[in-house]
This record gives C-alpha cells, structure tokens and sequence, in this order.
C-alpha cells in the first residue's frame, strides 16, 4: 500500500469525491489504483476562519514503482505469541469490563476458553437497571454504571483516544468494527463509538466468546482465593441469585476487576497481594451548552459539517495542583454512578451521535497519597468513599445529586437557581454548595482552573455553567503489583486493566487484556 498525506478539504464532500482531490494533487492515473481507503481524518480549527479536514489516504496501485514519491505503508505486525498453556483447567477471568472481555476474546482466538466471571449482569439487563434507578432512585449495587458486562466504559462516551503507544491499539479498533462498531474509528483521529453502539457490541463479543466454548458466569462475585505456598488453586465464588458458595480451580487468574471494586480491594490486600497507593482525581461534572461549546471551538463561518465540538484543557497551579477535563462527552449527559449505598458518584455518557443539548466534562484535581488520611494501600479509597458519601448528605440523601452553577461555585455561595444551562443528571439534582464538601485544595484550584480555562475556550466560566459533584472515580486508588511476566507476587495471578492500576479508558484497557492473555498463553501451565 501507497499513503497520499496531507489532503485538505474545505468542503461537504464524498468520500469518492476526496479520492479524486488525492489522486489528482498526486497525479495518480485512477486506472492504476486497485483498492483504497481512508487511513486517517481529523479536524483542524486552529484558524476560525479556515477550518479543513486533513485526510491520509492508503492506495493499492497495480505498480508501486511508478509512484516512489508516495510513501510506502508499512504493514501492522503484532508480537508472535507461542501458546504454551496446556492445563486441564480453565483460566478465570474476574470482571467482564474491556480488559476482561479482550482478555477472553486473545484466549478465544488462540484455543483456549476461558471462564468469565462478573458479579453484574448482561449489558441488557443491567442497562434496565441503570434506568431503574434513574427512574426511582433505587440502586442495585451489583449492577449499575459501575458494575456488570461492559464495564464503566459502556456508560461514556465510548472513547477509544489513548496516549499508549501499542499495535494492540490498531488490533482493538479492528475488533470493535469487526463486532459492530462503524468502520471510521479505524481512521478517524479521535475515535468514539457511544453507548448506544457499545450496548450491542459488547453483546455480540459475549455471544461469540461463548460460541467458542467460553464460560460467563454473571451475578457471581469472587469474595476469596485458594492459594498455596503461594501459588493459585481457584477461586471462592457467591451466586448473588441463589446465595450460594461454590469454588472453582485454576491455575490461572486475570484480576480485571475495575476500578470501583473496592470489596474486592479489601480482600486481595487480605489475602497478601502486593498492592500500593496510586495518585487519581477527583472533583466534579461540569455542563455547558453544547452551542456555546461548538460557537467557542469553531466560530460560525465554515460551511462544512462539524462535529459537535470537544476540548481537552489543563492548568498548572502554583500550588503544585494541576486541574483538567477528563472524559469530555459533546452532546452528552451527567450519569449517576453509584456502586455503594449511601454514595453520590458522577460520570458522563454520549450516544454515537452525541446529539443532546448539553456538553460535559469531568473537571478533574490531582490527589496523591499524601493527601489520605490513612497510611493503609487502600487509603486512597477510603479517601474517595469518604467524599462520595459528603455529596449523598449534601444531595439530601435521596441519591439526588448536589449542583451548583458556576458562578456560585466561585463566589462560595449556595445557588438558589438554573439559569440557561439544565442538568441530565437524574434521578434528580439538590441545588447546593459544593465548596462545603471538597477539600480546599480541590475547591480553590477548580476554581482557578475554570478562570483559567475561559481564557482558552470563551465562556468557559459562563456563570450557568453547572457543576455537579462528585467525580471520584477517575481512576483505580490503588495499583496491584505485577513483574515482567504481568504475574502478581501470587504466581498465576494477572493483575489487569484499569482496576489493577495499569489502564486509563477503554482502550488501553482492551490492549492491556490482549498483554495479559497473551502472557497467560505463553506461560507452561501443564497438568
């Protein structure tokens, strides 16, 4: 394959149309052309006034040596794995988030069937769930945004942006489509899928996992190890339906647990894994109007079609804190993701089309283990819970989520009203003053930040601009040691994903499944 760079385009146009713009800018004759496709297109705004598309285009020509300007396109060509296991028992995946299901999917597709157990339900039945208590206020704190097949990433955006460097990456992009999911995140530079899609991707994964010979085991939860002279022999397992106990053996164990198991924390730390605090965020959901959002990004002079616009921000402050958006969802909603009773924890979600009226974006501080109050590994989730359950009181503890408008937020203030911007949140939201509940620190680098920011994307600071609080869950408190193998200091044991402390999102949680069972696969597992 042949890659013609750099194609602007300032115009609506077809991608049959941008072929011929290609192939004409590099005087490609079209009969020599065999096959193409679109290898890469993003956005740039940087100029108001001049906003383009910039397109990549790999070509298959009959005769690449009539082209030697064009750059060649190298193949993608992942690690060559050795399958080496050859146990009698089946190795156990706990968790069925991305990292659990690229996991099963890697055993699957090299001749090992795995069994996956999760303590929610399938994404159907706990996308019921989630309604339910949007709808009443009433949690099942087994299967919510936080737990069940999908994982927290089935409830965002579906972003599929990640700063790791892995083929892996191109591997999960082509699983994703391969399962349903439309064809331009394997080009597009900011990749998003939404949740609408993910419900039914994820659905297909499990029922080709299965066909395969895979084992999910749902509403069961792992609640203790069986090991000996430091080896796994299986794990302890509840039916959440039946209350009853059972165990399972295996040699093999994939910890993708996620990053709000906070039981299971408890008892690996129990049980004599290796653990350590790890630095995360916290702070809260911010809205906006996704039209002021896109008139701040994009002006209003291009005539293209222009997705609903995004940011990414960040802000140093000389305390050494540093504020960011995180997760921002364009046309999206405030999600209520508590996993535990008693608790308000928030998130953002998007459908595909991210077509909703509001734009959110968690709006993050960094905390690190310093700032715990205990000295334990788990002092970081202690430190998270703690805040979660200040915000259900604030709330009115009713699952109602405590708000605040902007400029309140700012002048310390208790707000009285909505202004332009409405909260998604549902069940509902208690007007409130979130100063009352953040640490300082938090509070008053929010608020530089949000200054800050308004400076970069006007109206940023935009006085009905809506704060929803908390976002606790930015990432795993703690980090569950592992060696070069991926092995915990439990031999048999693979820490893995966003849970463990090795992943940020769903896509490098995916690639850090296909490194575990890629370990798993290499390791000499025999009777």
């Amino acid at each position: 394959m042949l890659r013609v760079s750099n194609i602007k385009v300032r115009n609506n146009l077809s991608d049959q149309e941008i072929l011929e713009i290609a192939i004409k800018k590099y005087n490609i004759h079209s009969s020599d052309i065999l096959d193409w496709q679109i290898s890469k297109k993003s956005l740039d705004a940087r100029n108001k006034e001049d906003i383009y598309y910039l397109y990549s285009i790999d070509l298959n020509v009959k005769d690449e040596n009539k082209y030697k300007k064009l750059q060649k396109v190298k193949p993608l060509v992942l690690p060559d794995i050795q399958v080496k296991y050859s146990s009698s028992k089946k190795p156990i995946i706990v968790g069925a988030g991305p990292s659990g299901l690229f996991c099963a999917l890697t055993l699957i597709q090299n001749g090992i069937t795995p069994i996956i157990i999760e303590q929610g339900k399938p994404v159907e039945e706990r996308m019921q769930d989630i309604e339910n208590f949007k709808k009443t206020g009433i949690l099942n704190t087994h299967s919510n945004v936080q737990f069940g097949e999908g994982g927290a990433g089935t409830f965002s955006d579906g972003k599929l942006t990640t700063g790791i460097n892995s083929p892996f990456c191109k591997k999960v992009l082509q699983e994703f489509v391969n399962f349903g999911a439309p064809e331009e995140i394997m080009y597009l530079s900011k990749p998003h899928i939404g949740t609408d899609n993910l419900l039914k991707i994820i659905k297909n994964i499990r029922n080709f996992i299965i066909s395969k010979g895979g084992i999910f085991l749902f509403n069961t939860k792992v609640v203790d190890f069986d090991i000996e002279k430091n080896e796994i022999k299986g794990v302890f397992i509840k039916d959440l339906k039946e209350n009853s106990s059972s165990k399972i053996e295996s040699d093999s164990v994939v910890l993708a647990i996620g990053h709000s198991s906070r039981d299971t924390f408890e008892q690996i730390y129990k049980t004599g894994f290796s653990i350590e605090p790890k630095n995360f965020s916290v702070g809260v959901r911010i809205e906006h109007l996704q039209s002021d959002i896109n008139k701040a990004q994009y002006g209003s002079s291009s005539k293209l079609k222009l997705p609903p616009a995004e940011y990414k921000l960040a802000y140093h402050s000389a305390n050494g804190r540093s504020c960011y958006t995180f997760c921002m969802c364009p046309g999206g909603y405030v999600m209520a993701s508590s996993s535990e009773k008693n608790t308000i924890v928030t998130n953002g979600m998007s459908n595909y089309l991210r077509d909703g009226v509001n734009a959110n974006s968690a709006l993050l501080v960094n905390v690190t283990p310093n700032d715990f109050s205990s000295s334990s590994p788990l002092g970081g989730m202690y430190f998270q819970k703690e805040l979660e359950e200040k915000a259900f009181i604030l709330g009115g503890s009713n699952y109602y989520a405590p708000t605040q408008r902007v400029e309140d937020f700012i002048k310390n203030q208790k707000s009285t009203f909505i202004g332009s911007v409405k909260p998604t949140y549902l069940p509902g939201i208690t007007l409130s003053n979130l100063n009352d509940i953040l640490p300082d620190f938090v509070s008053n680098t929010l608020k530089e930040g949000i200054l800050y920011f308004d400076k970069k994307l006007k109206g940023f600071a935009n006085p009905d601009a809506l704060l929803t609080g908390l976002e606790t869950r930015s990432s795993s408190p703690i980090r569950i040691l592992r060696d070069d193998l991926l092995e915990s200091n439990i031999k048999g044991v693979y820490p893995c994903g966003e849970g463990a402390g090795y992943a940020g999102g769903i896509m490098s949680a995916s690639v850090d499944g296909i490194k575990c069972a890629n370990s798993l696969l290499s390791s000499s597992k025999t009777l």
